[in-house]
């Protein structure tokens, strides 16, 4: 019990002495004087685009409608998707609007790509949200070889809280069994910490932002 006790007196002399000389910080910025929370800067456009690229997704502006549907069908020619696997009726009339010769796919298995909506988009970390509630459901954006997702400018918020209120404010009690959020295409670096993309998801994600309001 003795030497039991003389080591702790010895562990508290010595906790004693560190207080009373207390090594300086090196590095202050690290005190949490700053707020972590970066305000926004740029347009949301802007932001959504930067870091959505960043992450190795690839973005389109379109002007309107007319314009959405030239630059599917230069996508469809381009990596020669004849296979579209589409759930969502509003996105299936799109494709036949803009005359469309593909196939629409049956299941996710026989596509070349899935095609869906979302719920918002977050500019700060460039990413995409979606919800089981969406008829796409929960599969299409994990399981499709190239997601393309079809979002609308008033989707855009900055950040991850403000799209968690707005969806509080959509669904209020009855709010969706899954709520998800896809920044780019799938990736790892557990391979010999080598960076690769598409292992346990799409190989390529599109978003096509359209000026206006979604429906």
């Amino acid at each position: 019990m003795k030497g039991s006790s003389s080591a702790k007196e010895t562990i508290l002399k010595k906790v004693r002495q560190a207080l009373a000389n207390p090594v300086p910080v090196p590095f202050l910025q690290s005190e949490g004087a700053t707020s972590v929370f970066q305000p926004e800067t740029k347009e949301l456009e802007i932001e959504f685009a930067e870091n959505f690229t960043g992450l190795l997704g690839k973005f389109s502006y379109c002007a309107d409608s007319n314009e959405l549907n030239g630059q599917l069908l230069s996508l469809f020619i381009t990596e020669k998707i004849s296979s579209v696997y589409c759930r969502e009726p509003q996105l299936s009339d799109l494709l036949t609007a803009m005359g469309y010769k593909g196939i629409n796919a049956t299941s996710l298995a026989d596509c070349d790509a899935g095609l869906t909506s979302c719920e918002l988009l977050i500019a700060r970390t460039g990413s995409i949200i979606m919800s089981s509630a969406q008829l796409s459901g929960r599969t299409v954006s994990v399981y499709a070889p190239i997601h393309i997702c079809v979002a609308y400018t008033n989707q855009l918020v900055y950040d991850i809280k403000e799209g968690l209120q707005i969806l509080l404010k959509k669904y209020s009690n009855k709010l969706p069994s899954l709520i998800t959020m896809a920044s780019g295409p799938s990736r790892t670096a557990d391979i010999e910490k080598t960076l690769v993309v598409g292992v346990h998801g799409p190989k390529e994600v599109y978003v096509f932002l359209v000026e206006g309001e979604s429906t």
